[in-house]
């Protein structure tokens, strides 16, 4: 093998490793240039003042198991997206404590939906969410096309697995680009749902 041949292959697997590595992860710095006026607090959840929010982008089709969603038939209540992928060892460390919360909060004005992306079919998210006892609903989004409707500069999925919680008015309030337990999430639904 040339020495070319040897550093074009090293730049390829160097470039492979990195998305990998990007694809699946334990956080990382959020993006955006310019004012983005969001802060990240202490915990890590990025967060934007309520007159400073972007609206949520379009986030409507197909869920795992068939049936038609759109996030915005759920305005009024507060929404809790979670970006998801069977294949993915933080989702799957984190799913329990999204099964345990959206049982607590159902019924309080709080709607949980995922978005399952990168999976190639829907039977490893179907038997990941029954493993995990997930019930919400999740959107099916294969090559990431919801997650690029978030415009850059803002609070968008940069992760998987990524949170987001969307006020009442459909507009993103915070993010996590992390796996999260119980008490983070909570940290994250508490002040957007005691908002008036």
């Amino acid at each position: 093998m040339s020495t070319r041949s040897r550093a074009v292959l090293l730049t390829a697997v160097a470039a492979v490793a990195a998305v990998a590595l990007s694809a699946c992860g334990k956080g990382g710095i959020s993006g955006g240039g310019g004012d983005t006026h969001f802060v990240t607090g202490d915990n890590g959840i990025d967060t934007v003042p309520a007159g400073e929010r972007a609206a949520a982008p379009d986030l409507s089709g197909r869920t795992i198991d068939g049936k038609s969603l759109d996030v915005a038939d759920y305005k009024g209540k507060v929404v809790v997206i979670n970006v998801w992928g069977s294949w993915c060892g933080p989702c799957r460390s984190e799913a329990q404590y999204f099964a345990k919360v959206s049982k607590q909060y159902e019924g309080k004005g709080v709607q949980f939906v995922g978005i399952n992306t990168r999976d190639s079919s829907t039977t490893p998210a179907v038997a990941f969410e029954k493993d995990h006892g997930v019930e919400y609903p999740s959107l099916y989004d294969p090559t990431g096309k919801l997650m690029l409707r978030f415009e850059k500069g803002t609070l968008n999925p940069q992760l998987v697995p990524s949170t987001l919680v969307i006020d009442r008015h459909g507009k993103v309030a915070s993010r996590a680009l992390e796996a999260l337990d119980d008490t983070g999430l909570e940290d994250m639904i508490k002040p957007v749902l005691a908002e008036k």
